[in-house]
């Protein structure tokens, strides 16, 4: 049973719930507003897990992939905003606990103990929806703790609070994921309920336009068409530069051109200059770095085996070596 308190604390108002004798202090809702500009048709995917078309249907809770800066977060949190439920964002890391997940204890006045529920916890009390971000940073032990509310039993267990949570039925979840190395691998126990894959790319030119003048309205229209110029460049080249930091560029060069009235700084040397400063030297030439990436990930260079390391190629030891080179070595020599 479930009863709703609330208390004043710093000032402020907070909901506290029981749950099975246990009192629950809640999490607020993220008050972030997130407008997505482009690609409807993965939108539409979003809400379509989001949807039960049956009392005995249950939501899916999908992973959104992709580059980070390619707007997986903005996509959560638009899609939440269109089913006009509570937001609720957790930000997973390596060293996530399963307690951070869920309940927390804290000690209190006269060493009481209080038990936070965590931004997860309380969209499930509450019916809302919580976003995972950039779930492969947390470990396997963090992620097995959620097992049971991914799948058809929707409920979480809190050993540090010794009560079971069960969702609401309004609760919904998605999963934000990076395609980079600085992640864990996630158990193939827990992929399976995460589905379906949502992956996103990188917009077009036109949308990535509208989402530069959306967050940079007192852009020029000259310093936006560079900066478009540049992501689509990059995108083109299967470069790792999103938008994201296409308006932290700009947004640094901009700043730079209002602050230079004394000794004016023109529109391209402030652009060139963000960029180097944002994204570094190898951003000055994006074909340059294009090349030396495709010869890093392969081109013609031979690979190299762990015992090319250890031995030469004529030593007996080499894993590779055969009696007849020697002989062919010899006959050079002459």
């Amino acid at each position: 049973m479930l009863i709703d308190v609330h208390e004043i604390e710093n000032g402020t108002m907070t909901e506290q719930i029981e749950i099975d004798g246990v009192v629950l202090h809640l999490s607020r809702p993220d008050p972030t507003e997130g407008t997505w500009i482009g690609q409807q048709e993965v939108l539409k995917q979003l809400l379509a897990c989001w949807v039960v078309v049956d009392e005995k249907d249950m939501p899916l809770t999908p992973r959104l992939v992709g580059t980070p800066g390619i707007g997986k977060t903005t996509l959560a949190i638009a899609g939440a905003r269109m089913r006009q439920q509570n937001l609720f964002i957790y930000q997973c890391t390596a060293d996530t606990r399963p307690e951070d997940l869920l309940v927390t204890p804290v000690l209190g006045e006269n060493g009481s103990i209080h038990y936070h529920a965590s931004p997860l916890v309380t969209a499930m009390i509450q019916g809302g929806i919580c976003v995972l971000d950039e779930g492969n940073r947390m470990n396997e032990k963090s992620w097995a703790s959620l097992a049971p509310l991914l799948d058809h039993r929707r409920y979480a267990e809190s050993v540090v609070a010794g009560i079971t949570i069960r969702a609401h039925q309004d609760f919904r979840c998605a999963v934000t994921m990076n395609e980079d190395e600085s992640t864990f691998e996630i158990p193939d126990y827990i992929l399976s309920r995460l589905q379906p894959t949502l992956t996103l790319g990188h917009p077009s030119r036109n949308d990535e336009l509208a989402i530069l003048k959306y967050h940079l309205p007192f852009a020029d229209t000259e310093m936006l068409e560079i900066t478009v110029e540049f992501l689509q460049q990059s995108h083109e080249l299967n470069l790792d530069f999103s938008t994201r930091d296409g308006i932290n560029v700009l947004r640094y060069a901009l700043k730079r051109i209002s602050q230079s009235s004394d000794h004016p700084l023109g529109k391209d040397a402030a652009w060139r200059e963000a960029l180097f400063n944002c994204l570094g030297e190898d951003a000055m030439d994006l074909e340059a770095l294009a090349e030396r990436k495709s010869q890093t990930l392969g081109g013609d260079i031979v690979p190299t085996g762990l015992g090319d390391f250890f031995f030469s190629p004529n030593d007996p030891l080499h894993p590779d070596y055969h009696p007849d080179n020697d002989d062919e070595e010899e006959d050079d020599e002459y």
